[in-house]
């Protein structure tokens, strides 16, 4: 049987967790319309909206710091810890917000008593109440906190209700509300003996109570961020300054070595227990001082699809960035920032860092390039879009990167051939530059059935199409090509060996595979173009973005994706659509590149010839299909 206060009562809920809130919403709503009194009140004279506007403005204080601590084109020289939260931390973690819920209940509790005065009795500030919290604080909150702290480092304790905080080797801003009951109700106390002391003297007031709760949220937030923001600096100049405030690098070593730095915001407390870690200030201006940046070994280099799917990157929302994308109505309020934050980048124009890994020990990274889909299909957008991936290019082989993979939309063929204008126009590159299609290639053959006598395949004259093509009608599989040019169409089939060039039938219309059950999928299809296969056909695809599902009688596969090796260290976030762990074949392709050392750049058309070769490596170095 579990311990008393080290589960929570509401576990089983999930998301529906929320709807304990439901009473103080219907009481707000009361006395909105005026039910309880005579006539409609005001929203400042009212507890239950304070209630609720304080869990969210104290849940968003958490969420900006994560997003700030998370955006690592700004960050990553001055992390404290440089390692990547995984999947494990982020599941563990998932309903860090348990604390403020649990928070708001209590208050509820409080406030529909008769202890406190309502709203409409108190001023909205009073001076007074913030000089006596900060007494309070520091002679009750801060000491029995530290005293609290070092009690639950004890053994049993420890074991029963402080050892999953501790898990989280790598701190975030989720990870300081991520805790059992007794740690919530913890935080409580220190929290709510300097505001009931002030409120006792008569000095409370409606702003004391946001002020307070967002500092001290704000507080733990900067602490657990994993990011200095205090330069050394400060701490030079006035040497007691370390001892009244800590930093994330101090908070780190708690985490770390477990046995010192138990205060809750003040040194001071640490240094009269005797716990005070030597190398905390050293730590401190080592981090803020920024840390040599260690150049990957690999890079990924991505795109925006769309405004909706620029909002799963890892430093917008972690729940939503760790499961494969989708469009959620809780993403639909943050489309103006995202729009905003959109027009930013575009201003910017300048690739970053958006989420790293490690493979083997070897660095792995993702950048990004300021530009969302719909932007590659505006000719006038051709030439800027090519400047970034190339100046990208030219940065990754000046910090020496070994691979850079081109994604999509990055490597299509009418905007630079594939890669191969980057290699042409600086062939003295080290940076191997690979589209990785090979292996996108090769996991589409893959998925082929082994029994199948002819397939039908639309974007038949792409690197992928005439790649696809060549290989199968090796195999004696007739492949009907969807393309209206004859010329491109022949010049594809006279590549194939000549006993093979009967295998390769151009066709022109999608009445044509009327009766074959494998469409190969390379240029988006409507509705009515799926309509012309037969039931039971099985889409595979290799078009962006991915064609929708519209036939219930007929199966649709996903864009070709490969699942990494299961040494993969510091992964915390979903590539898109993909399941955790699993990347879009071309992103793996360049892994497979980077881990057998190759030498030649990946570009332009595919060689045929090494489509096996790359399939067999990648399952040689433990990559397995999706």
């Amino acid at each position: 049987m579990a311990p008393a206060l080290s589960s929570w009562p509401w576990a089983s809920l999930g998301v529906y967790k929320y709807f304990l809130l439901a009473p103080l919403a219907w009481k707000a709503a009361q006395e909105w319309r005026g039910k309880q009194g005579g006539g409609a009140v005001l929203p400042v004279d009212s507890w239950w909206l304070h209630l609720l506007a304080l869990f969210w403005a104290r849940g968003l204080t958490y969420q900006f710091w994560y997003s700030y601590s998370s955006m690592l084109f700004l960050t990553r020289r001055r992390r404290v810890v440089p390692d990547g939260v995984d999947f494990r931390q982020v599941d563990l973690e998932w309903d860090w917000d348990n604390f403020l819920l649990l928070q708001t209940l209590i208050g509820a509790v409080v406030v529909n008593g008769p202890l406190l005065p309502g709203p409409k009795h108190l001023s909205l500030w009073d001076p007074r109440g913030l000089a006596i919290v900060l007494l309070l604080h520091v002679g009750f909150s801060e000491p029995v906190f530290y005293l609290a702290h070092r009690a639950l480092h004890g053994a049993s304790l420890f074991r029963q209700y402080h050892a999953a905080h501790h898990s989280s080797r790598v701190t975030q801003p989720l990870t300081a509300g991520f805790g059992t009951p007794l740690e919530a109700l913890l935080l409580m106390l220190t929290t709510g003996v300097p505001l009931a002391g002030a409120f006792l003297m008569g000095s409370g007031s409606i702003g004391l109570v946001y002020v307070y709760l967002l500092a001290f949220d704000y507080l733990r937030s900067m602490g657990y961020s994993n990011v200095e923001v205090i330069s050394h600096r400060v701490f030079e100049a006035l040497p007691p300054l370390r001892y009244l405030i800590y930093t994330p690098s101090y908070l780190s070593l708690h985490h770390r070595e477990k046995d010192s730095n138990f205060c809750l915001f003040m040194p001071l407390y640490d240094l009269l227990g005797g716990t005070l870690n030597s190398k905390s200030w050293e730590l401190q201006k080592e981090t803020y001082l920024g840390k040599e940046e260690r150049a990957p070994d690999f890079v990924f280099l991505v795109h925006v699809v769309d405004i909706m799917s620029s909002m799963h990157v890892p430093f917008v929302l972690r729940s939503i960035s760790s499961v494969p994308f989708a469009n959620h109505l809780v993403l639909l309020p943050f489309w103006p920032v995202a729009v905003a934050y959109m027009l930013l980048m575009w201003c910017c124009s300048k690739t970053f860092l958006v989420s790293f890994y490690y493979l083997r020990g070897r660095l792995h990274q993702t950048w990004s390039v300021p530009r969302h889909g719909f932007q590659y299909f505006i000719p006038a957008a051709k030439d800027g879009i090519n400047r970034q991936i190339e100046l990208a290019v030219l940065r990754a082989d000046r910090i020496g990167v070994k691979v850079l993979s081109l994604a999509a939309l990055n490597k299509n063929e009418a905007l630079n051939g594939g890669g191969t204008l980057f290699v042409d126009k600086h062939p003295e590159l080290r940076v191997r530059v690979v589209h990785g299609n090979t292996l996108t290639a090769a996991v589409i053959l893959n998925e082929i059935p082994s029994n199948a006598k002819d397939v039908f395949l639309t974007g038949a004259t792409s690197k992928l199409g005439r790649a696809i093509a060549l290989y199968l009608c090796r195999k004696k599989i007739r492949v009907m090509m969807l393309t209206m040019s004859s010329e491109r169409f022949l010049k594809i089939q006279r590549e194939a060996p000549a006993e093979f060039q009967q295998y390769l039938v151009q066709v022109t219309k999608y009445q044509a595979a009327q009766n074959c059950k494998t469409w190969i999928v390379g240029k988006w299809l409507s509705p009515r173009e799926q309509r012309w296969a037969p039931a039971g056909t099985h889409f595979h695809q290799f078009v962006v973005p991915p064609i929708i599902g519209f036939r219930r009688d007929c199966t649709y596969g996903k864009l070709a994706a490969m699942r990494l090796p299961k040494d993969v260290q510091g992964l915390g976030s979903c590539e898109y659509t993909m399941e955790r762990g699993v990347v879009h074949a071309c992103h793996a392709g360049g892994v497979v590149h980077f881990l057998e050392g190759w030498e030649h750049h990946e570009v332009g058309a595919l060689d045929v010839d090494r489509i096996d070769v790359v399939w067999k490596a990648a399952l040689k170095h433990g990559l397995t299909p999706a």
